[in-house]
Order: structure tokens, then sequence, then C-alpha cells
């Protein structure tokens, strides 16, 4: 497969997009005594709906009811969360994405069908994409929150095996990249789903940017370290995208959401300091970690400051015992940006450093730059080299996912 075309811009590796779970990713993999409490997909109407202060509070109606807008609710345990228009924007002009329920018949069948998907990726210069989740969230927080997590593991190996099996299976081509998940509730158990994983060639997994906001232990705790230890000895990225600690960046309980869209980077940037002051990446010298649609143009600065800090303050700080080198040395070697439109980014890559830049796309969402992902990755990185623009498009993921040559996933 070739790698450019036209003018020689590469062929995209996105790592950061998105899959909506077809209706039966669950009540096809999960025991029979589950399905009725195990997730599964009903129409009903909405009651009320509002996103506010960075929560997202939607009712169901009753089913069969007309009596509000219709869509399409998984509904598992008690929980009850709708499809909306922004889980699945892409098609839709600006003015048409709103706060709605939607149905699968109202979203592009790319969100949720290989085939499709795989022709949406051709329309916008992707070759390959690494794929969050949508119902489970973006690190699996909704099976950590259920009362029953005997069926919550069931249902992330459910989750893992459809990925492996189905999204990344034979036809997707090589060109969808399983990203998995793991029992945040039990860091033992989730170093065994790591390694069952990557037994089947899975190099990624996803994680909580700041896991206490899940009433979880921190990083810099030893809590995880069974967790961090499969990952380290099995070469498995730990993924964490904006909004993994259920809790988007705000300001106030009122503030509208245009406020935290601003600030999306936030809790990337609170999470990155919290890994590199907190000693794992010199306990763990193989453990890398990468910050899905956080953007990269903040970076610089938080390198700076943590340096600055690091050397003047570590002795009271509580770092002089476990942070040996200066946290930008660190990030060097274990920490990857990722980014679909930061112009200032991309002018500052020396500060940041080239090797630890990804790209993306954000496919289905409503930030996402489909399908004009190649355009506006011209538009902005046109001051650089070819050889650069290689790396940040396509050759640095290869390397982190430990991809083919050609960019390809190769499987097991």
């Amino acid at each position: 497969m070739e790698t450019t075309t036209g003018n020689t811009f590469p062929l995209i590796i996105s790592v950061d997009d998105h899959t909506v779970e077809p209706a039966d990713v669950w009540q096809n993999r999960l025991p029979k005594k589950y399905l009725d409490v195990g997730p599964r997909i009903v129409r009903a109407p909405l009651k009320e709906m509002t996103f506010l202060g960075g929560r997202f509070k939607p009712v169901m109606g009753t089913p069969g009811r007309t009596d509000g807008p219709i869509g399409d609710w998984w509904v598992y345990e008690d929980l009850h969360r709708p499809l909306t228009r922004l889980d699945t924007a892409v098609g839709y002009s600006r003015d048409e994405i709103k706060l709605e329920i939607i149905t699968y018949e109202q979203m592009r069948q790319g969100s949720y069908d290989v085939p499709s998907r795989l022709a949406d990726m051709d329309v916008n210069h992707v070759q390959s994409a690494l794929c969050f989740p949508t119902f489970p969230r973006f690190c699996g927080q909704t099976f950590t929150e259920a009362a029953d997590h005997e069926l919550g593991l069931l249902c992330i190996q459910a989750y893992n095996d459809w990925m492996v099996e189905e999204w990344c299976g034979p036809a997707a081509q090589g060109r969808l990249i399983p990203l998995t998940l793991i029992p945040l509730w039990d860091a033992e158990l989730a170093a065994v789903e790591v390694r069952r994983m990557a037994a089947k060639g899975v190099r990624a997994v996803a994680f909580s940017e700041i896991p206490p906001h899940l009433g979880l232990p921190s990083v810099h705790t030893d809590a995880w370290d069974p967790f961090l230890a499969a990952c380290d000895e099995t070469g498995t990225v730990i993924a964490m995208h904006i909004g993994s600690s259920s809790r988007m960046p705000s300001t106030s309980a009122d503030a509208p959401p245009a406020v935290g869209s601003t600030i999306t980077f936030a809790n990337c940037c609170f999470s990155m300091v919290d890994w590199l002051m907190s000693g794992k990446f010199e306990r763990f010298p193989n453990l890398k970690v990468m910050y899905a649609e956080g953007q990269i143009g903040w970076i610089p600065y938080i390198l700076e400051r943590a340096d600055v800090v690091w050397e003047e303050n570590r002795g009271w700080g509580g770092v002089a015992d476990k942070v040996h080198r200066p946290p930008s040395e660190l990030f060097a070697e274990h920490v990857y940006g990722c980014f679909f439109d930061d112009a200032f980014g991309l002018r500052n890559l020396d500060a940041i450093g080239l090797a630890n830049v990804l790209y993306e796309t954000d496919y289905p969402h409503s930030d996402s730059t489909w399908p004009k992902s190649r355009e506006v990755g011209e538009s902005q990185m046109g001051h650089l080299e070819p050889d650069v623009i290689e790396r940040i498009v396509r050759g640095n993921a290869i390397d982190l996912l430990g991809l083919t040559p050609e960019g390809l996933w190769s499987g097991m």
C-alpha cells in the first residue's frame, strides 16, 4: 500500500477516532443469564437532558411512547444512556450538530460498520485508525461504576473480544488498530486482561487521565503497579482520552459547554504532571503513555515549569526520592501528545519533541476534521520538511503501536 499520494502528503494514521458499538456487541457475547441486565439497546423517548458544568444528565422516557424525541438508548443495570448527535456528528453541518438523541438510522454508517468506516477513511486520506469506545466511555468507566463487577468484567472481556475479532478483524484489512479496556476496580485483574490482549497482538489499552475523579487510587500510589508492570512487560501503550476521568474541565456548575470545550486539554495537562512526578517512568522504564485529543501547544511551558520545580523545589516537593531526572527528559522517553488542529503546537515542535507528537482525526465526533483532515494538515504543516511531516502523520504511530512498516495492524 502506498503511503503518499498527490503532492506527497502522507496517508494519515489517526490515533484518536471512535467506534459506536453495534447494538449486539454484548447480547452476542454475554452468558444467557446476563442478557436482561447486560448492555442492550432500547428505543425510547427523551424526557429531559442537560449538559452543564461538564456533566451530562439524560433522562429516558417510557419505551413505546412518543411524548418526546425518540432515540436509541443503551440500558445496563440501572443506567440509561442515549446515543446522541455529539457521538456521531460527521456528515452534518455545524449548525445541525446539537445536543440531541438519535437512532442508529440517523447516524453515518461508518460510525459502527467496518466497511463503511474504511470507505470514510478513504475519503479522509486516512490509512489506519485507533478507536476509543462510546458506550463504555473512554476507559470503561461504565463498567467500573456498575453494581455487579462480575458482570462488568464479562462486559469488558466481551468488548475486547469484539474489538479484536470483529472491529479489527479480517474485514478491517489491518487498517483498524485495537484499543482495549481493563477492569479499573482491580489492578491484578487489569494485568491479566492486558496480558490476555497482548497475546492477541494488542498494543494499546485505555486508562483514566485522573483516576481519583473516578474514586480510584492516584498514580502516586502503588495500587496500579500490577497493571503498570503488565504494560511495561508487554509493550502496551496506556492511552488516555480527554474526559476519561468522567469529568470534563469546567469552571462552574452553570458554565456553558463552550467554556469546557475551550479548555478540554486541561485534564491532560494535570495528568501529565502527575505521571512526570510519580516516579513510575523510572520504575517501569518501558512504559509509554499518550494523551488523545489533548492537543500539544500547552506542553512546552509545562515541561519548563516542571523542570524548574524539580530543580529548585524537589527537596520539599515530595519527589526527590523517586524522580531522579528532569521531567522533560522523562517526557521525551515516555509521553506522547496527540492533536488534530493545533497550529501553535506545530510552530513549536522543537520545544515539544518531534518524536512525541501523534496525529488524529476524531471521527465521528463534532470536533472531527473529517472529511478534510488532509487539507487541515497541509495548511498547518506547510512550513515543515517532508520527513518531519511523515513522522507526525504516521511514522511515530507506527513505532509506538508496533504497526507494520506499511502502517497496518498485523494481529496475532
